[in-house]
């Protein structure tokens, strides 16, 4: 009976690893298979254990064209599914180069190793577009840990040097935060929290962290430095920021060139108010928090966007043109 038992259990993992709906495992395939793990059996009983296999739920689909065989029709994540979390994987960059070959590695499994061939094919790694941080696992688990907990963190958070001769150096700092969210944005991965020294919120970088420890102290509730009650909106402070920027959240409204509605929206989200002013432009008012960040994402439009309100906006993005023109006289 174990080897029974055992024999059953070979062929899943075979058809798992193996098979797809263009590569099927014939009897044969399969025989041979279980000839290389020390199992020896005929054709017959191939086709049963094949039916204990679907009798207990598992979508196991026979084929005659072009190939004969079985191979698993469903799976826990589809090819395209897998192609997504691969492609995410790989554009994160607070990710390191070695972790991210070692999580590309355990993806690749949820698909047949034909199905992960072409999809390692077409995976490119930029080492230089990622950090170096190998902590990085404990940094994210030790944060996470403490948000549940709801207790301080101290860590060391490092920043590079500039200097004439362009030697590679750092500089770090020690922190100690309450923390409240983990928000990946904008390609890398940010702790929100508050410096104890301060009454407002502000974002840090994992990959700069390191040497994170829980404390006792209890974390500073996030009521007293933030708009929120209860539950900190984590999808709402992630659609107000610009660039990861802090600042007091504002109406803001905009006068856009028709052309950047597809902008505003995918922005914004489908609900975002669009009001036609005339037949080249429209105006939309959001909330959003005033900072650099904003100035920066509005000057990226050049002409296309002017700020209506607040004034003071207004006159700071106003102001950052007028110094890029200045640069260049």
């Amino acid at each position: 009976m174990a080897s029974s038992k055992t024999k059953t259990l070979l062929i899943y993992k075979y058809l798992v690893e193996f098979s797809d709906e263009n590569n099927p495992l014939s009897t044969t395939d399969l025989i041979d298979l279980l000839m290389k793990d020390g199992m020896f059996c005929e054709r017959k009983s191939i086709y049963a254990d094949i039916a204990v296999l679907k009798s207990v739920g598992f979508d196991i689909v026979r084929t005659y064209s072009p190939k004969k065989g079985f191979f698993l029709a469903s799976r826990k994540f589809e090819l395209p599914e897998v192609r997504l979390l691969i492609d995410a994987v790989t554009s994160a960059g607070f990710i390191t180069p070695n972790k991210t070959q070692s999580l590309v590695e355990k993806l690749e499994t949820l698909v047949s190793k034909n199905q992960a061939d072409e999809l390692v094919s077409q995976v490119y790694i930029d080492a230089d577009t990622k950090c170096d941080n190998e902590e990085i696992y404990y940094v994210i688990d030790a944060l996470n840990d403490a948000i549940i907990k709801k207790v301080k963190v101290s860590f060391k958070y490092k920043r590079r040097n500039i200097d004439k001769e362009n030697k590679k150096s750092y500089t770090e700092k020690t922190f100690t935060v309450s923390p409240y969210a983990l928000i990946w944005q904008d390609d890398h991965y940010y702790l929100v929290c508050n410096n104890e020294k301060y009454d407002n919120l502000m974002n840090l970088r994992l990959d700069r962290m390191k040497k994170v420890s829980l404390l006792e102290d209890k974390a500073r509730p996030f009521e007293e430095v933030s708009e929120y009650k209860n539950t900190f909106d984590v999808a709402d402070y992630s659609a107000k920021m610009f660039n990861m920027f802090t600042g007091v959240n504002t109406k803001v409204e905009l006068l856009c060139d028709l052309e950047l509605r597809e902008e505003i929206m995918d922005r914004f989200g489908a609900k975002v108010p669009l009001t036609a002013v005339d037949t080249e432009h429209f105006k939309t008012e959001i909330d959003a928090a005033v900072s650099d960040g904003l100035v920066s994402w509005i000057m990226n439009f050049g002409d296309k966007i002017k700020v209506l309100q607040p004034k003071s906006l207004a006159d700071s993005v106003k102001d950052r043109a007028t110094r890029i023109s200045n640069l260049y006289k």
